[in-house]
């Protein structure tokens, strides 16, 4: 692996580092997305428990324990429930905005690492058929034996950096959809929010 790493000449080395810094932003996101994640039915039954026994200042103390965009979110609605139930939608649609900012930060730059890794291995490519043709030139021969060591270095670097963006892609795919379902938890908890915010407000 090390001798086909060799071969494939400069060009191998960026995309190397593209791989290596796409696994670690990859890793790392899927991590922070999954620790973000909640049962959010079973958060939502404990913050009306909450709501109907304590209060707002009961659930606003779940929603702090709570780590997570939907924690957050409720937090921030509840915050403004007092102020009437569009002050608390308000808040609760600012919250979401920027959590689905916080969500999606760094996939930029697992899609620049995609484009980029197979882009740099095609630049290889022609930069090793570039050294094929040249030392056919030089040689005023055409055998193989000749042109082998271009083609083989543009082979393995269009090789190396399309492995690298199927590998990122793996992990930008992953990252969406928690993200995808993250979004969602967190609309269908605003919305039972304001519902529950408006019955108390009809109850009294």
């Amino acid at each position: 692996m090390v001798d086909l790493y060799i071969q494939g000449g400069a060009f191998m080395h960026p995309i190397l580092i593209l791989w290596i810094l796409g696994l670690a932003i990859g890793i790392a996101k899927l991590i922070l997305l999954f620790r973000a994640g909640v049962n959010t039915r079973k958060f939502m039954a404990q913050t009306r428990v909450k709501l109907k026994e304590e209060g707002i200042t009961g659930a606003l103390e779940l929603c702090e324990k709570t780590h997570g965009p939907v924690a957050s979110i409720m937090h921030a609605g509840l915050s403004r429930a007092k102020d009437g139930i569009e002050s608390a939608e308000k808040a609760i649609t600012n919250a979401g905005s920027i959590e689905m900012a916080f969500l999606e930060r760094g996939m930029i730059w697992l899609g620049f690492i995609i484009v980029v890794a197979p882009l740099l291995g095609f630049t290889g490519t022609v930069w090793g058929m570039i050294v094929a043709f040249d030392a056919i030139k030089e040689a005023n021969d055409i055998s193989p034996a000749i042109v082998a060591g271009g083609i083989s270095q543009a082979l393995l670097t269009t090789l190396f950096g399309l492995i690298v963006a199927m590998t990122i892609q793996l992990f930008y795919n992953l990252a969406t959809t928690k993200i995808d379902k993250l979004i969602i938890d967190m609309e269908e908890a605003s919305a039972e929010l304001v519902d529950t915010l408006i019955d108390m407000q009809g109850a009294r």
